[in-house]
């Protein structure tokens, strides 16, 4: 059993700020927090480190690491139907497992510990990356409709049945309907008679263009909130990812169905989608978390670049200064993440919590001076001062190296599988 305690570090707390203490960990969990001296072995020096609960990515499809700068500068469905569906058709079982496997070192590399991610097929190759790094993953099928619907379900069933609570309870799966426009109502309640009988939570894209809220009304009377709750999928715990264009009807439903949702600012500025009313979300009450989106519309998987983008794009959009200040912004990809994929006692340092926890090197020139660690963090720091990445307990990173996965290995078989997948 992992027994081991860091000491002397400045840590994060659920209130936002800023305490030095000794944090124990037992097993999975931190077993307790101390002030004072430390003596013994097993000791992690936590002097010039800062302590975070791990960067929680609430959006993200791991596997388009295969895709990344593929196909740049374009509007979203120019993007999705000419470049990225037909070269995602050529993917095959060993390219999801080694795109997921480089997303998973780029993942911990930048201080992420947890992701939720959709994709497919061959989601159980992702679940296998999941299982081998050490992360915690919430993975769902992605569930096109309108091609393949009632296989992708099927698939979708299987890995629910192979994966769900694996790997220790790491691993948990989510039903993955796309998105309103491939995902029409009557598959969509398909999909919620699936889910209901698994007891299985569901991710979906929702709200991410203009040109998707004018083709639901136009096709649905409706707008995508209002058709979706009427098919009964808000009901059994929904991770809606970007939710840009929203009404006053639309943020509504989110509140009353505890919907969660998952912003993505730097993908969203990139595709020019829009911005997600973030303000408006949280002063109702709505769990709002970040994602990066996947490595070909982002095009990386740095948490803490979203989180800078989350604070600043907050305040552009509403002229507050004020709006999103950095310990929400660091609030948002931990504890506010951890809630959106539905995880237990994750995404905060504190005596019984899961023993997630990431120490930030505060030594390079960006940290200093070092007066507020969490202004750092968010609007200084690069994600290169993760140094430290510790998971249930166990060391996944120490001192930048990698404990669990061989990223030289990793590096060139997905470099085969890119060079093979773009050459003509």
């Amino acid at each position: 059993m992992n027994s081991f305690v860091i000491s002397g570090v400045k840590m994060f707390k659920p209130s936002g700020e800023v305490v030095t203490a000794n944090i124990y960990v037992s097993g999975d969990k931190i077993s307790k927090i101390t002030q004072g001296e430390v003596a013994g072995a097993n000791v992690i020096d936590g002097k010039n480190k800062f302590a975070t609960p791990g960067l929680v990515n609430a959006h993200t499809h791991a596997s388009m690491t295969l895709l990344r700068s593929y196909s740049d500068d374009k509007a979203l469905m120019d993007w999705l139907q000419k470049d990225i569906w037909p070269i995602e058709d050529k993917m095959t079982r060993k390219d999801i497992y080694w795109g997921a496997a480089l997303a998973a070192v780029e993942m911990i590399k930048s201080g992420t510990t947890a992701f939720a991610d959709m994709y497919g097929p061959c989601m159980d190759e992702v679940a296998k990356v999941v299982d081998e790094s050490g992360l915690r993953g919430s993975l769902s099928q992605g569930l096109i409709g309108i091609f393949d619907g009632d296989k992708r379900l099927v698939w979708n069933i299987e890995l629910y049945k192979n994966f769900h609570g694996r790997a220790d309870g790491r691993i948990q799966i989510m039903f993955g309907p796309h998105a309103i426009y491939t995902c029409p109502p009557d598959y969509l309640k398909k999909v919620v008679n699936e889910a209901a009988k698994l007891g299985a939570e569901i991710h979906m894209h929702m709200n991410e263009t203009k040109t998707e809220i004018d083709d639901c009304i136009k096709n649905y009377g409706k707008r995508p909130f209002e058709v979706v709750a009427e098919t009964g999928l808000l009901d059994l715990g929904f991770l809606a990812a970007h939710c840009v264009h929203l009404s006053d009807e639309e943020i509504e439903i989110i509140k009353a169905k505890k919907v969660r949702v998952a912003h993505n600012p730097g993908s969203n500025m990139k595709l020019a989608s829009g911005i997600c009313p973030v303000t408006k979300l949280l002063s109702k009450g709505v769990t709002v978390a970040l994602g990066t989106d996947g490595a070909s519309s982002n095009n990386n998987l740095d948490m803490l670049e979203e989180m800078r983008l989350a604070a600043l794009l907050a305040k552009v959009d509403t002229l507050n200064p004020l709006a999103v200040p950095a310990a929400q912004a660091l609030q948002m990809a931990t504890e506010n993440g951890a809630k959106a994929l539905n995880l237990a006692n994750v995404g905060r340092l504190e005596e019984g919590c899961k023993a997630d926890i990431v120490l930030w090197d505060m030594c390079s020139v960006e940290w200093q001076p070092n007066y507020n660690p969490v202004s750092l963090l968010v609007y200084s720091a690069n994600s290169s001062a993760a140094d430290t990445v510790i998971v249930d307990g166990k060391i996944l990173m120490q001192g930048r190296e990698l404990k669990t996965l061989d990223e030289e290995k990793i590096l060139a078989e997905f470099t085969a599988c890119a060079n093979r997948l773009t050459k003509n």
